[in-house]
């Protein structure tokens, strides 16, 4: 498949931020929770952010994905300069360029696995979305599982039914915020090789929030936060071309 960048994104870089910050509250009250941050991501790599809870790498996430504004400085999300757009405009913006998958997987309880994933596409207006969406999942293998709610599904099937709606419009970035945390280990390892699979289809560039290395070290490139500053950003060699 070809590259699901819109053309007026960068050619290399889908995210580039300058001294991006973050403060929470205001006065006496007020903390910073990003100081700074200088990021580059490379069209179609895959790139963890890594860190405990509450290095900022959560808060890093929101800001990049547009479900947060930065206080200051400058952040361009495939093609669109997020720093000049409101909340609403910045809503409109991640429709067709963001994907997110978390943990929580956040799926319609009243709704079935293809209605979760086609009524968003139907929704922004996409063309044959009941079809998109039946092909999106048959691709994470839930084919035989169309018609399912997702209180029918085991907690690997409802997350990949969650990839599937992250992928299914071909955004050109996903982001998924500690996408195993409420798997056990067997059936986290299975629905990250299913995301990483798609991924590469797709040829999305995935960032992947995460306080365990092991998953970090699956991507080309791993971003270490501490106390809201990047604490080391290295390039994993064998995983590169990957």
């Amino acid at each position: 498949m070809t590259s699901p960048l819109p053309k007026s994104a960068p050619v290399s870089h889908v995210i580039t931020a300058r001294d991006l910050r973050l403060t929470l509250g205001d006065g006496d009250a007020a903390v910073e929770i990003l100081r700074g941050i200088d990021l580059d991501v490379e069209s179609g790599e895959t790139l963890a952010l890594l860190g405990p809870s509450g290095s900022g790498k959560s808060s890093l996430m929101a800001v990049l994905s547009g479900l947060e504004r930065a206080t200051s400085g400058a952040l361009t999300v495939a093609g669109e300069d997020f720093t000049k757009l409101d909340e609403d405009a910045l809503a409109l913006a991640r429709r067709g360029r963001i994907g997110i998958v978390l943990q929580a997987f956040h799926l319609l309880p009243t709704m079935t696995s293809v209605e979760n994933v086609a009524t968003p596409l139907e929704l922004a207006g996409t063309g044959g979305a009941w079809q998109r969406a039946a092909e999106e999942l048959e691709a994470v293998g839930l084919g035989h599982r169309l018609t399912h709610y997702p209180a029918q599904l085991s907690g690997g099937e409802q997350q990949r039914v969650a990839i599937a709606r992250a992928i299914a419009s071909r955004p050109p970035l996903i982001f998924a915020d500690e996408p195993t945390g409420n798997l056990d280990a067997a059936t986290g390892e299975s629905v990250i090789e299913m995301l990483f699979n798609r991924r590469e289809e797709t040829g999305a560039t995935l960032i992947i929030i995460t306080h365990d290395r092991m998953l970090a070290e699956k991507c080309h490139r791993v971003v270490t936060l501490g106390d809201g500053v990047i604490a080391s950003d290295v390039t994993i060699p064998a995983r590169q071309g990957v």
